[in-house]
């Protein structure tokens, strides 16, 4: 047998609403009716909110119906967004690592967000979080960040740029190029 695959496009999905069991299966039911295929997902419970993006690929004379049901959750409490992507183009760029650790306060993220920007650095993963420090009791401020770092800047450099803000912000950061710690 010989199946003829037609163009794909991708479709990305933000998702969001109450907290409930059924909420994968719903979408779930969705994409598979329409021949999609589920590519990647990032989805959590937060303050009782369901929050999620997904991206899925589906054949192109296929996207609109998908995306009109998938749209139609709507009805049942979840706000659902729906997007075509275009694969960005391929650079130069390579992946950092980055970690962060510190006493919370306001206006971490912001900062080390500031500085990356200023330097074309793009934060492509995030994951943050605050936790009780286990001696202490003080609240913790954690975040893993997966990072696209132009070409033309060093490791070196950029750690610079990161150390002299973590110095201004209190925490303490690690970055980890190509699987080495540093």
């Amino acid at each position: 047998m010989c199946y003829v695959l037609g163009m794909r496009t991708s479709l990305v999905l933000t998702i969001l609403g109450d907290d409930k069991p059924g909420i994968v299966e719903q979408l779930s039911e969705r994409i598979v009716a329409t021949g999609a295929n589920w590519e990647e997902s990032r989805m959590a419970r937060l303050a009782g909110k369901f929050a999620g993006l997904l991206r899925l690929s589906v054949d192109e004379d296929k996207a609109d119906a998908l995306a009109s049901a998938l749209r139609q959750l709507d009805t049942g409490g979840l706000k659902v967004v729906v997007e075509r992507s275009g694969e960005a183009p391929s650079d130069s760029a390579r992946t950092i690592r980055l970690e962060v650790l510190g006493h919370d306060h306001p206006g971490i993220v912001r900062d080390i967000a500031r500085v990356l920007a200023a330097h074309q650095v793009n934060i492509e993963d995030l994951e943050t979080d605050v936790s009780s420090a286990p001696m202490s009791g003080d609240m913790l401020f954690r975040a893993r960040a997966s990072l696209s770092v132009p070409a033309a800047m060093g490791l070196e450099q950029l750690r610079g740029v990161l150390e002299a803000i973590a110095g201004e912000i209190m925490v303490d950061l690690v970055l980890d190029d190509e699987g080495v710690r540093s």
